[in-house]
């Protein structure tokens, strides 16, 4: 088995997130992703194999959804977008990435690219990971939209 991290919008592989995976002592690896959907999800599909486990977290969510369906992969979803193409509107333009302040365009042609990859979860297997304090992602939505129920204490 081997994890695969993918990264959300204006973030990069070596995040908090990979850092905190990879105390886990398992085969990680966490690419840099391009801005573009398309080629990011060329690049991830050149990784996958079918020991493969996805972690996405935010738009690496979204891009794990449509990978675990595509490859019938087990997926961790932490906060995962599912509407990008939506939320990531007001983001054309210049942006610099969180992590290393990195400049790259995020251009409108990139909001079509995303909603082709548009994948309800049907057949894979899902762990949710939601934050009910996350400043864009509405968790009570994600709930809905994914049709499933929280765990209780």
């Amino acid at each position: 088995m081997k994890l695969i991290y993918i990264h959300g919008f204006g973030s990069c592989g070596k995040s908090n997130k990979y850092y905190t995976l990879k105390k886990l002592n398992i085969p990680l690896i966490a690419p840099n992703l391009p801005p573009s959907p398309k080629e990011a999800i060329n690049m991830l599909d050149s990784i996958i194999t079918p020991d493969s486990v996805l972690v996405g977290s935010s738009l690496g969510g979204y891009y794990a959804i449509y990978l675990a369906e595509k490859y019938f992969l087990k997926s961790i979803l932490i906060n995962p977008s599912l509407k990008p193409y939506k939320t990531l509107k007001n983001y054309i333009g210049l942006q610099y990435r969180f992590c290393d302040k990195k400049p790259f365009y995020w251009k409108k042609e990139y909001l079509k690219e995303l909603k082709n990859l548009k994948t309800k979860p049907k057949r894979a297997k899902y762990l949710v990971l939601l934050q009910s304090g996350d400043e864009i992602l509405n968790y009570k939505k994600l709930l809905k939209n994914l049709k499933t129920k929280p765990m209780q204490e």
